[in-house]
């Protein structure tokens, strides 16, 4: 199976071709844009095919990243992965960026729990626990900070993300500080190959409302 993987949901835009009955990652693409990502996608993309030496028409499934992360980010990756899959008649999974963090941070101390938290800025955090085979323990959310602190206080395992700091003020070793949020995207094209496609759909993963919001007092009436 050849899984082309997309991220979209942070500043990054990355692309990967993975082979699963071989499990090699045969290229990747991308660079940390900050913004751009609907004009630039279809390039990396291309990029990637192109290092890969692999036609569109030879990927079998493709892997999106569904957030958390940036509201625009995440609909340019989901949008595009939904018109390739359509047009190529090929499944479309979706990959929680937390999920994809948590194998990160297993591959470091395998076997442990961990909690990914994420600094979503506004004294908030985005958290979600995982066993030590890297499954989901609890839904993702978002949470105060100081609530999260206060609920994962005892929490026997490793923490990490960005917001770990956020939740431990000493440096314990439990405690692994990634300065970025980006999902690797090896990772994500090896989860993409895994799950299953009736369950793990292409739907962005939304924790709180959009920042920008319209401005109901200017709103014309309708007829």
């Amino acid at each position: 199976m050849i899984v082309l993987a997309i991220d979209t949901a942070g500043t990054a835009c990355n692309v990967a071709l993975y082979d699963a009955a071989r499990d090699v990652t045969l290229s990747t693409a991308g660079a940390d844009i900050g913004r751009g990502h609907a004009e630039r996608l279809m390039g990396f993309i291309d990029d990637a095919l192109a290092s890969a030496g692999v036609a569109m028409d030879k990927v079998d499934r493709i892997a999106v990243t569904i957030g958390p992360g940036s509201f625009t980010g995440i609909r340019v990756g989901v949008a595009t992965a939904r018109g390739l899959g359509l047009a190529l008649g090929r499944p479309v999974v979706g990959i929680s960026v937390l999920q994809a963090l948590a194998l990160s941070a297993l591959a470091l101390a395998p076997g442990r729990p961990v909690l990914v938290v994420t600094d979503a800025k506004r004294e908030e955090v985005y958290l979600q626990p995982f066993d030590g085979e890297g499954q989901p323990t609890a839904e993702a959310e978002a949470r105060d900070v100081g609530a999260a602190r206060a609920n994962f206080a005892t929490f026997a395992g490793t923490i990490s993300g960005s917001g770990a700091s956020l939740l431990r003020d000493d440096a314990a070793d439990e405690a692994i500080e990634r300065p970025s949020d980006t999902a690797d995207i090896a990772v994500v094209a090896k989860l993409g190959a895994t799950v299953d496609p009736a369950i793990a759909l292409p739907k962005p993963l939304y924790l709180r409302g959009p920042d920008v919001r319209s401005q109901a007092g200017f709103a014309v009436a309708r007829a």
